[in-house]
C-alpha cells in the first residue's frame, strides 16, 4: 500500500513537471496516424510541435523498439488480462492472483544459475527481461483497469517523460486485490517499477537502469474438503462460499526487490541512417533480494507432522549480486560482436539448523560463481544470423547455455526462421536445500542432485496473410521435479484425511517433446474475423512426470466495425477454449510448487466466453461474460486436483492513454 502512495506522488509531481514541460495548449490526437500537435492562442496548428505515433517509443531490454499501441484488436483482446500477456498456455485458478497451471511443456531454461524456486508463485513476478524503457516527446500515460472477482480490481497506472532528449523517467505501479469466491482464499500483489534512460547528446555513453519492488500475497485454504459440494450442483452451494475447504488460517508470501544498471562507453563511433558502429564498453549490475514464506496458526495434518503445533512460519532467503563486463564491437562486415565476463555471488539461508532421523540440515548455501561467454548478431542479404554461448568456469551452480537463431525473409509476407537452444545448471535452490516447520519438508540434495541438460530444436513458419506454424522438439535429461505423494483417507465424501507429502525427484533418464503449434486469423465478408490456435504436444516418457495436454485449442468468431461515422469502433465475438484430459499437475501451498501427479486426469471442459470491446479514440472498453456456459453442464471444470476452474463472472476493465 506505501508503494501506492508513493506512485500517487510521483503522478502528481510529474504532471506537474509536464505541464512546465510544454507552452499551455490543446493536442489533438489523430487515431489512424496519432499525430499529436499544439494549438497557440490563434488555434492553428503548429507544424513543427506535430510528434508522429513513431516517435513514442518503447525500448525492451533486448533493446527492440516499438511504439504505443491504441488500436483494438483480438490480440489485444487475449492479451487483456492480469498478466497483460497472452495465457494461451496457462490455465488460472479460481481467483485472479493465485497460481497457473500449465497447458504448455517449457521449451526453454529460464536463467543461467537456479532460482530460487516457488515457481507457481511468479507468472507476475517481473524479470530484468519484462521491463521496459521509454523516450517519448511529451509526456505519456497508461491507465489499465479491470473488475475481479470480488471485492477489488487490478490497477496497472505508468506514466514516463522525457526531461529533455537524452533523459527518460518512468514510473509504474501494478497493484491488485480480490477477495475470491470460495472461503480464504484471497490474493493481493503488487508490482512498483522505476525506470532511467539515458545518453549524451553524441550519444557515445549509454545507460538505462531500474528498480523494482514486488509482493505476492495468498490466503490459501488447501483446496476442496468436500469435493462433492461442488461436483453435485446442490443449489445450496451455488455460493461458493458456502463450500467447505481444508483450513482457513495459512498464507504464501513473495516479496522481491531489485536494482538494476546498464551502462556502456563507446571508445569510437560512427552512424549511418540505420545504425551504431563501433567499439564499446559495457557493465551490467544486478542485486536482488528474495524472500518466501509460509504461515498458517496452527499445524494441519494435510501436510504431515510438524515441529510445532502452532505458529507455522517458514521463510527461505535469496540474495544474488550479478556483476558482467563486456566489450562490444559493431561493424558493416562482421555485424554485432560481444565478448563477456560475468561474477555471480549468491547467499541461500534459513534462519536455524534442523537435525532428523536421518541428518543434519544445513541453512545456508553461499558461494561465488563466475562465467564467460560471448554474442553475435548479423544480416546477411535476406538472412539473420544471431547466437549467444555462456560458460561457468568457476562454481558449481551454473553450466552452459547455447543459442542459435536464423531468419529468412522468404518473400514480402513469409518468413522463416530456426532456433537451437541448448542448456544445463543444477536444479533450482529449493531442491537444493529447504526447511519447514512440517517434517517431511526438509532436505538437503546439494551433493545428489546433478545438472539438468535440456535441448531444443524449434523451427516456424510465419505470414501475416495465412498465420504462423511452429514446430518444437526439445529432450530433456536429468528432469527435477516435485512428485505429490497423496496418502488418501478411507472417507468417500470427504478429503479431510489425505496427507500430501512432497519429494523431490531427479528423473534418471530422458524425456522427448514435440510441440505443434498453428496461429492464425481469417478475414471474410469484410466485417468477420475467425481467430484459431491449435496446439499439439507429445510426450516420450517411462514415467508420467511431464504433463501436458494432447490437444489444446482456442478459437474466436468476432465481428468488428466502425459506429457513429466511425467515432466508435466494436469489436464483439465468442472464445470457445478447449483441452484434452491429462495428468494436471497439483498444487503446494507450503512450496508454492506445482506436483507432479498421475492418479487423476482433469480436462476435456469447454470454457466459452462472449466479449464486447470498443474503442473511442485511444479508449479502450472492455466487457467479458467469462465462462458463461458453466451453468448449462456438469461441474467437473477444475483447475487442478480438488480446486475448482473459475464459474460464470461479467468483468468489466479499460485501458486508456494519455499523450500530454
Amino acid at each position: 500500500m506505501k508503494n501506492f502512495y508513493f506512485l500517487f506522488f510521483f503522478l502528481v509531481v510529474f504532471l506537474g513537471v509536464a505541464n512546465a514541460q510544454e507552452e499551455p495548449g490543446t493536442r489533438v490526437v489523430k487515431d489512424t496516424t496519432l499525430v499529436i500537435s499544439k494549438k497557440g492562442e490563434s488555434g492553428k496548428k503548429k507544424k513543427d510541435d506535430d510528434f508522429p505515433i513513431e516517435d513514442y517509443k518503447i525500448i525492451s531490454y533486448a533493446r527492440d523498439t516499438t511504439t504505443f499501441d491504441t488500436t483494438l484488436t483480438v490480440q489485444k483482446e487475449y492479451k487483456y488480462n492480469y498478466l497483460r500477456k497472452d495465457d494461451f498456455e496457462l490455465l488460472p485458478f479460481a481467483n485472479v492472483g493465485q497460481t497457473y497451471n500449465k497447458l504448455g511443456a517449457d521449451t526453454e531454461e529460464k536463467g543461467f544459475y537456479p532460482r530460487m524456486g516457488q515457481e507457481a508463485k511468479y507468472n507476475n513476478y517481473m524479470e530484468i527481461e519484462d521491463i521496459d524503457y521509454y523516450r517519448v516527446p511529451t509526456p505519456t500515460t497508461e491507465l489499465f483497469y479491470k473488475t475481479v472477482m470480488e471485492q477489488g480490481q487490478i490497477l496497472d497506472a505508468m506514466i514516463t517523460l522525457n526531461t529533455s532528449p537524452q533523459l527518460n523517467v518512468s514510473i509504474a505501479y501494478k497493484g491488485m486485490r480480490s477477495l475470491g469466491k470460495y472461503q480464504h482464499i484471497l490474493s493481493s500483489t503488487g508490482n512498483f517499477r522505476f525506470t532511467t534512460n539515458y545518453h549524451t547528446k553524441n550519444e557515445k555513453y549509454q545507460l538505462r537502469g531500474h528498480y523494482t519492488s514486488q509482493d505476492i500475497l495468498n490466503e490459501e485454504n488447501g483446496g476442496l474438503a468436500v469435493p462433492e459440494q461442488f461436483t453435485s450442483g446442490d443449489d445450496e452451494f451455488t455460493d461458493r462460499s458456502r463450500i467447505d475447504v481444508r483450513f482457513e488460517d495459512a498464507e504464501n508470501f513473495l516479496l522481491g526487490k531489485r536494482y538494476f544498471l546498464d551502462h556502456r562507453f563507446y571508445l569510437f563511433k560512427e552512424a549511418d541512417s540505420l545504425r551504431n558502429y563501433g567499439l564499446s564498453i559495457g557493465h551490467k549490475l544486478t542485486y536482488e533480494t528474495k524472500t518466501y514464506e509460509y504461515r498458517q496458526d496452527s499445524e494441519n495434518s494435510y501436510f504431515g507432522d510438524s515441529y510445532q503445533s502452532s505458529d507455522i512460519n517458514d521463510r527461505a532467503r535469496l540474495k544474488t549480486f550479478n556483476n558482467q563486463l563486456n566489450l562490444n564491437y559493431n561493424n558493416k562486415i562482421i555485424g554485432e560482436a560481444t565478448f563477456l565476463v560475468n561474477f555471480y555471488k549468491y547467499n541461500y539461508y534459513f534462519n536455524s539448523i534442523v537435525e532428523t532421523s536421518n541428518g543434519v540440515i544445513p541453512n545456508q548455501l553461499r558461494d561465488n560463481e563466475i562465467s564467460v561467454g560471448g554474442k553475435f548478431k548479423k544480416q546477411l542479404g535476406g538472412f539473420l544470423l544471431a547466437g549467444d554461448f555462456t560458460q561457468n568456469i568457476v562454481g558449481d551452480l551454473g553450466g552452459t547455455t547455447f543459442n542459435a537463431e536464423m531468419e529468412y525473409q522468404l518473400t514480402k509476407d513469409i518468413n522463416v526462421d530456426a532456433n537451437l537452444h541448448v542448456s544445463s545448471r543444477l536444479p533450482n535452490f529449493n531442491f537444493l536445500l529447504y526447511q519447514s516447520d512440517y517434517e517431511a519438508y526438509n532436505w538437503v540434495n546439494v551433493d545428489t542432485f546433478e545438472k539438468q541438460k535440456l535441448s531444443t530444436l524449434e523451427g516456424s513458419i510465419n505470414s501475416k496473410k495465412w498465420g504462423s506454424l511452429s514446430v518444437a522438439y526439445t529432450v530433456r535429461d536429468k528432469y527435477s521435479y516435485f512428485a505429490e505423494n497423496l496418502d488418501t483417507g478411507d472417507s468417500i465424501s470427504s478429503v479431510l484425511d489425505d496427507v500430501q507429502l512432497v519429494t523431490p525427484t531427479q528423473f534418471d533418464g530422458s524425456i522427448n517433446s514435440l510441440k505443434v503449434k498453428l496461429s492464425n486469423d481469417l478475414h471474410f465478408l469484410r466485417k468477420w474475423g475467425f481467430a484459431n490456435t491449435i496446439m499439439y504436444q507429445n510426450v516420450s516418457q517411462s514415467e508420467n512426470i511431464v504433463n501436458v495436454p494432447q490437444i489444446v485449442t482456442r478459437n474466436t468468431l468476432y465481428y468488428s466495425n466502425h459506429l457513429f461515422k466511425k467515432a466508435l469502433y466494436l469489436q464483439t465475438g465468442i472464445t470457445a477454449k478447449y483441452f484434452s484430459k491429462y495428468y494436471m499437475n497439483s498444487y503446494s501451498p507450503v512450496l508454492g510448487e506445482l506436483l507432479v501427479q498421475d492418479r487423476e486426469e482433469i480436462g476435456g471442459f469447454p470454457m466459452i466466453d462472449f466479449f464486447i470491446n470498443v474503442k473511442v479514440r485511444r479508449t479502450r472498453i472492455y466487457l467479458k461474460a467469462e465462462h458463461f456456459n458453466s451453468p448449462f453442464g456438469d461441474n467437473n471444470f477444475y483447475t487442478a486436483p480438488n480446486y475448482p476452474y473459475r464459474d460464470f463472472i461479467v468483468r468489466f476493465g479499460v485501458v486508456w492513454n494519455f499523450f500530454t
